[in-house]
């Protein structure tokens, strides 16, 4: 176990501009940065970033965000083109920095995605996996905690530092196993869609999809709703309110379905709104219907599923991790953005 310079008996929080640049000092030469988070995200569209948690080979501290008046400094070194982060599940960590800094890692590792290719679940969470591979089990007490108040327990303070102190040893505990099976590049791919500023945009499709009730509407009026929901996304954007706030999937229904109506106010501001961005929205292509797979397409699908399983168990890896039954149906019909076409995963199917 790494020995930091944190007990239970001595917590330190960087609190001042001051106490930040002492610290970016200490941990200037440094690449290798495990990161963890906290952030709100109860009141607003953006997450609220509150805390940052950083390990190094021999420090681990907490930066209040909330206390600092210029973050400035620390995002330089977040984002240098030497620096690689640490992370586990790491997207919505890198999600409530990139609201606050509008920048992206240059280097990640992400330790849940490279568990994965050591046929760990592929969603492990930190805590199975800091009680497999350190033999620690930790507390869960405070996953709801607000953490905007202030000051800080110092109970809730140690399970944040407890977030990111043992990373670095998971880290170098899967490297070498990665490395011994030869999978280490493999992992190191699947991380690069983090690296990626898109990844950080609403995924338009998925809302849609989730917003309860739509799928049970006529298409007339499911064309309308998904106008209603993209003029409810833009508004969320811009008052940095939760979408549902304003409006609920209820009322978007009712109002595609003509049971209730606007005002001439609001029909103004939406007709606006949708004539502006008329043939953007047309170039989403956001509902695609998919016909059902012909009887050669579903011979295709069982023979790669035959295929994947027999991969899976050579290179002792998740059969999801290699293809999902969506992607496969995508890569039948042709699709050259599906994960077989490229990478580790054509190699091993010879594509």
């Amino acid at each position: 176990m790494i020995k930091y310079n944190n007990t239970t008996f001595s917590i330190l929080l960087i609190e001042t501009d001051n106490q930040l640049s002492l610290y970016l000092n200490h941990i200037k030469n440094e690449a290798l940065l495990a990161i963890d988070t906290e952030f709100r995200r109860v009141d607003s569209y953006l997450p609220e970033l509150c805390l940052i948690q950083i390990a190094t080979k021999d420090k681990l501290e907490c930066i209040d965000v909330l206390s600092l008046d210029n973050l400035e400094p620390l995002f330089v070194k977040l984002y240098g083109k030497k620096t690689k982060w640490i992370v586990h599940s790491a997207r919505q960590d890198i999600e409530a920095l990139y609201s606050l800094s509008n920048r992206i890692p240059s280097a990640i590792f992400d330790t849940q995605i490279a568990a994965s290719f050591l046929n760990y679940p592929l969603q492990i969470s930190y805590q199975s996996l800091t009680e497999s591979l350190e033999d620690v089990r930790l507390e869960k007490k405070f996953t709801r905690f607000d953490w905007k108040k202030r000051p800080l327990p110092a109970d809730v303070l140690q399970y944040a530092l407890d977030d990111v102190k043992y990373l670095m040893p998971i880290f170098n505990k899967l490297s070498k196993e990665l490395i011994e099976h030869g999978k280490l590049e493999w992992a190191e791919e699947d991380c690069q869609f983090l690296l990626k500023k898109e990844t950080y945009n609403p995924n338009l499709k998925q809302i849609i999809k989730k917003t309860k009730g739509i799928s049970k509407i006529s298409k007339k009026h499911r064309d309308m709703a998904i106008n209603l929901i993209l003029w409810r996304e833009s508004i969320a954007q811009t008052k940095n309110k939760p979408r549902k706030w304003v409006m609920s999937d209820e009322k978007i229904i009712n109002y595609a379905t003509g049971n209730i109506n606007f005002s001439s106010k609001e029909w103004n501001q939406f007709d606006s709104f949708i004539k502006k961005n008329k043939q953007e929205f047309k170039d989403l292509n956001l509902i695609k219907s998919t016909k059902p797979l012909s009887e050669q397409e579903l011979i295709r699908k069982d023979e790669l599923k035959r295929q994947i399983t027999n991969l899976s168990i050579e290179h002792n890896l998740p059969t999801e991790l290699i293809c999902t039954s969506k992607k496969l149906v995508k890569f039948i019909r042709g699709s050259d953005s599906t994960l077989l076409n490229s990478g580790w995963r054509s190699k091993i199917f010879k594509i």
